[in-house]
């Protein structure tokens, strides 16, 4: 079976999991796992968390790691960074949305890649960010191993990690992502009712 980890931080954006963690956690060739560099964290929304494994304790053999943004992601943390950067090292696939973007530009993992994020503005201000000129105006980007998203493209984010990953066909998983964002019943309209 494969194992997603996703990384979610006190004050971790809890909606920006949802679309992508439930996908994942329905497909019974997948399992999602939480990590954290604490036992328990708690969402902006209010979730108390108790996550599955610390950051040191993370095994080695996954197969998707997950960033998911929030308010806590300008740490510095020598354990998540080795996590995300034995990922990248070892072509695991990324996928980081919102904040969690930022603190890849900050740790210079970004620089050899197209990507997205909340702002190019804010990137710039990294002194270990080199890579302006690849930054793309779009609400998700895949390029290679890693997806990256701002804070505001949830479903393009699922859409864009769940094919890198092959976890469906595009066909499917874009019908998927488009009931999700215009509704059951344009859904039916395009594409007809499922349960008929």
């Amino acid at each position: 079976m494969k194992k997603a980890i996703f990384i979610i931080l006190d004050k971790y954006s809890d909606w920006e999991s949802a679309y992508l963690a439930s996908q994942l956690n329905q497909d019974e060739n997948w399992k999602v796992e939480t990590a954290s560099n604490k036992n328990y964290v708690k969402s902006i929304g209010g979730f108390n968390t108790k996550v599955d494994y610390k950051l040191e304790d993370i095994p080695s053999n996954i197969d998707l790691l997950v960033l998911i943004g929030g308010n806590s992601w300008n740490i510095e943390n020598d354990e998540l960074f080795n996590v995300i950067k034995d990922s990248f090292d070892n072509n695991i696939y990324i996928g980081a949305i919102c904040a969690a973007v930022n603190y890849l530009s900050k740790k210079g993992f970004l620089n050899n890649y197209k990507h997205t994020g909340n702002s190019k503005y804010m990137m710039e201000q990294f002194k270990n960010y080199t890579n302006k000129d690849n930054f793309i105006e779009s609400q998700a980007i895949k390029d290679r191993n890693l997806v990256t998203a701002n804070g505001t493209a949830s479903l393009e984010f699922t859409n864009l990690v769940l094919k890198m990953i092959n976890e469906d066909s595009d066909e499917n998983i874009g019908k998927m992502t488009y009931m999700y964002k215009y509704g059951f019943y344009e859904y039916c309209n395009k594409y007809g009712n499922p349960y008929e």
